[in-house]
C-alpha cells in the first residue's frame, strides 16, 4: 500500500486507463498546460500529448457535445468540469444526448463517457458555485452517478467508470483533493453500485456519501463516548444505489439517519427514507431522520455557511432522536 492525495488517486486512475486504452482521452478547461484546476491531471500532458489531454475554451456545452459525439466514433472521453456548477451550461448535452443515445439508437450507440469534477460547497464561493447536483443527475435514467469519499474509492471507482459503456457522472470535492489515504501499489478496480460499510455498529445506521460523510465519523466518535455505536454506510454510488446493504443494516440496528449535503426537498436521502420505510417498516423502531442543508441558497458569510451546512452536531441530535434519548 502507498499513501496518496485524493487528486493523485484521480490522476493515477486516468493515467493508467489511458495507458491501457488508447481510445481514452481527457478534455476540459485547464486540464493540460495548467495540470488541472486542482492539479488532478498533473503531468498527463507531458506523458500523453496534446491530442489526448486537451485544453478547451470556456464552453461547457461545446466540449461536452464534442465528447458525446466522439463516443459515437469509438472514443472513450473523460470530460472534466472545473466545477459541476458549470455543468448546467452543458446539461442538455448530458441529459438529452449522453443519457439517451443508447436507447434512442436502439442500442447502436453506447456512450462510454465520464463527466467528472467537484460538486457541492467548498467554502466562501457564493450561492452559484456551491450547489450539490448529485440528486439532479441521479434522477435521469441512462446515467450512472458516483460520489467517492476517499482516495481508495476514488481511484478504484474512476477506473471502473472509464471502462463502463454507459455515461458516468463522477463527482468529487474541492475540499477533498488534499485528503490522504492508502491505495494498493498495483492494479485494482471497484464495482459500481456497491456501498461500503465504513464503520460497524449495532445501535443506529448512518448513511452518507462524499465529503460530508466526515461529519458522520465525527458524530460517531462523540457518540461512542456515550456507549452508542453507529454503523456508517458510504453509498459511493447513487445510481444505481445499493439498497440491499442499507436494508440489511437497518434490519440489525432498527434505526436510520441519512446525512446528505443537499437541500431537503427531492434528494437522495428522501429516496432512501422511502425505500426503507416502504420495504422494512416493521423493522424500524423510530421514524427515519434526515440531516440536510438549510433550505436556502448557499450563503457567503462564513458564520451563516457554518449554520447552513449539515454538521456532526446535527447528526448527533438526529441519532439521539431515533434512540429516544
Amino acid at each position: 500500500m502507498k499513501t496518496v492525495q485524493f487528486r493523485e488517486a484521480i490522476c493515477e486512475a486516468m493515467s493508467e486507463e489511458m495507458r491501457r486504452d488508447e481510445r481514452v482521452y481527457l478534455m476540459g478547461e485547464e486540464v493540460a498546460e495548467y495540470n488541472g484546476a486542482y492539479k488532478a491531471s498533473k503531468g498527463m500532458l507531458d506523458e500523453f500529448g496534446e491530442l489526448r489531454v486537451i485544453d478547451t475554451p470556456i464552453s461547457e456545452a461545446g466540449f461536452s457535445g464534442v465528447g458525446v459525439g466522439s463516443t459515437m466514433v469509438g472514443a472513450r472521453p473523460i470530460i472534466e468540469f472545473m466545477t459541476f456548477n458549470f455543468s448546467l451550461v452543458g446539461i442538455d448535452q448530458i441529459i438529452n444526448n449522453a443519457a439517451k443515445i443508447r436507447q434512442m439508437s436502439g442500442g447502436q450507440f453506447p456512450c462510454p463517457i465520464v463527466f467528472r469534477g467537484p460538486t457541492a460547497s467548498a467554502g466562501q464561493l457564493g450561492a452559484t458555485h456551491s450547489q450539490a447536483f448529485e440528486s439532479w443527475f441521479a434522477n435521469c435514467p441512462g446515467l450512472k452517478v458516483i460520489v467517492p469519499s476517499n482516495p481508495y474509492d476514488a481511484k478504484g471507482l474512476l477506473k471502473s467508470a472509464i471502462r463502463d459503456d454507459d455515461p458516468v457522472i463522477f463527482m468529487e470535492s474541492e475540499q477533498m483533493y488534499g485528503d490522504k489515504g492508502e491505495i494498493p501499489e498495483g492494479e485494482y478496480t471497484l464495482p459500481i453500485g456497491v456501498a461500503d460499510i465504513k464503520r460497524k455498529g449495532k445501535d443506529v445506521t448512518v448513511v452518507s456519501f462524499g465529503k460530508i460523510i466526515k461529519e458522520a465519523f465525527k458524530a460517531a466518535d462523540e457518540l461512542e463516548k456515550e456507549g452508542i455505536e453507529c454503523e456508517i454506510i458510504d453509498l459511493r454510488t447513487l445510481r444505481p444505489i445499493d439498497y440491499d446493504t442499507v436494508l440489511e443494516s437497518v434490519k440489525k440496528t432498527n434505526r436510520l439517519v441519512v446525512l446528505e449535503e443537499a437541500w431537503p426537498f427531492g434528494n437522495i436521502s428522501t429516496d432512501i427514507s422511502h425505500k426503507v420505510q416502504n420495504e422494512i417498516f416493521d423493522f424500524l423502531d423510530a421514524p427515519v431522520e434526515k440531516v440536510n442543508n438549510a433550505d436556502t441558497p448557499t450563503p457567503y458569510s462564513p458564520v451563516l455557511l457554518e449554520e447552513w451546512l449539515p454538521n456532526s452536531d446535527q447528526v448527533i441530535k438526529a441519532v439521539k432522536k431515533v434512540l429516544y434519548i
